[in-house]
């Protein structure tokens, strides 16, 4: 396996020092967050991340990235796009960037179901219909990611059409495995769309084509002064819900054997220290495989 970190999960560094202090770390990879973000006085993960690069102006960042990333010795495991699928320009876009870089894949995301705010108000509509019309804005993703010659990615995340590897493999059946694959990720299936891991990885079968690691842990929170809900939060990989240990076992059964991407959104320890932690847990995981 090859171990790389999502820079959505290291806000605090610039591009140069998330790239060098990964791989004094001895990490093997970086996955660039790539997305237009709101400023914020304090970086955040996902506003004023000091790792993220604008995809506005993409095209003219990419020399730079490129010179980055293999200055610090690191490789791609992929890009970590936000470009959603029925977007066409944008994706079109982060393809061919994929393509330049040399990164090999990339994230193109899933519509949200109709009872989701994410970005916006609810739309409201049928699940079906917004499953229908992912699957055929996949089908032209399918097409392009082959004539640039990359893999798009769909991620299993909760809140949107495909959130647990069953709807996952319904959408991309029958599309190119060589040009659009899954992502699956162990922290967004606590969240939602949970299915025991291994049947799904033997679900997804050549369509597996990436792996996300996170944890996070339920917990009951006041609303409105007085009512009380359950929600989720993200934890340290070793303290949340989802048994690492046992999804490494897992992949070893399906003979996965690529890229493991850590995005880690708890705030714990310190950034630096959380980096190297959470690399020496997984390595020690991948040995007893």
């Amino acid at each position: 396996m090859k171990f790389s970190v999502f820079t959505a999960s290291t806000p605090e560094w610039t591009p140069e020092e998330a790239a060098t202090t990964l791989a004094a770390q001895g990490w093997d990879g970086i996955e660039w967050r790539i997305t237009d973000q709101k400023d914020a006085a304090e970086p955040g993960f996902w506003a004023g991340n000091k790792s993220t690069w604008p995809l506005t102006g993409l095209e003219k960042n990419l020399g730079r990235i490129a010179d980055i990333t293999s200055t610090a010795g690191l490789k791609y495991s992929g890009l970590g796009g936000y470009a959603r699928c029925d977007n066409h320009v944008d994706v079109e876009r982060i393809l061919a960037a994929t393509a330049r870089l040399g990164a090999g894949q990339v994230r193109v995301v899933a519509l949200p179901l109709g009872t989701a705010a994410m970005g916006g108000e609810p739309t409201g509509r049928d699940y079906r219909d917004l499953f229908a019309e992912t699957r055929e804005h996949f089908s032209w993703v399918a097409e392009r990611a082959a004539f640039h010659g990359v893999k798009a990615l769909l991620e299993l995340h909760h809140q949107t059409v495909t959130s647990s590897p069953s709807s996952a493999l319904r959408l991309v059946e029958g599309l190119n495995p060589d040009h659009v694959g899954v992502i699956h990720d162990l922290g967004n299936l606590i969240v939602e769309g949970g299915e025991e891991n291994l049947a799904g990885l033997q679900l997804l079968g050549a369509h597996l084509a990436h792996v996300h690691v996170k944890n996070a842990v339920w917990s009951r929170q006041p609303v409105n002064g007085s009512d009380a809900a359950w929600k989720h939060e993200w934890s340290t990989l070793r303290g949340g819900i989802a048994d690492v240990p046992s999804y490494f076992k897992s992949l070893a059964a399906v003979g996965y054997d690529g890229w493991v991407t850590v995005e880690d959104f708890s705030t714990e320890l310190p950034l630096v220290e959380r980096t190297a932690d959470n690399l020496a847990y997984l390595r020690s995981l991948a040995s007893r495989t």
